[in-house]
């Protein structure tokens, strides 16, 4: 995860120097303001990284001598099936149209939505580990 944060640190780099220069010669806001979010993402994303690689150390793909076995690991749990996704869908439809139609559909198309996502969430939270 080291490569990975020193790229986000390029990157957080480019953006604040681009934000510094294009604040003092444009002299427009918006612009600025957005070169500046992508400066504090990107320092974001390379901080999450450093603390992951000094809580871990380093992965088995960052090392020279790591074979493709060394990456394998158990299998997670994969569900058979599942009905939340139509559910999620529904809701997501019925919201999507509700800003068309009216706040009435709307509502109900998040309400139906929030509920597809709490069973999606918590389907299989009483399965053993």
């Amino acid at each position: 995860m080291k490569i990975e944060g020193r790229l986000f640190v390029v990157m957080a780099l480019y953006f604040g120097g681009t934000a510094a220069v294009y604040g003092w010669r444009a002299e427009e806001p918006a612009g600025t303001a957005a070169l500046t979010v992508a400066f504090l993402m990107s320092s974001l994303v390379a901080c999450f990284y450093f603390v992951q690689y000094r809580k871990r150390g380093l992965r088995s793909q960052d090392r020279r001598d790591a074979e493709v076995a060394d990456t394998a690991g158990p299998l997670a749990f994969f569900p058979p099936r599942s009905g939340w996704p139509l559910l999620t869908g529904l809701g997501l439809a019925l919201s999507a149209l509700g800003v068309v139609f009216g706040l009435w559909l709307f509502v109900i198309g998040m309400g139906v939505l929030g509920g597809g996502v709490f069973g999606f969430v918590f389907q299989y939270v009483d399965r053993d580990a």
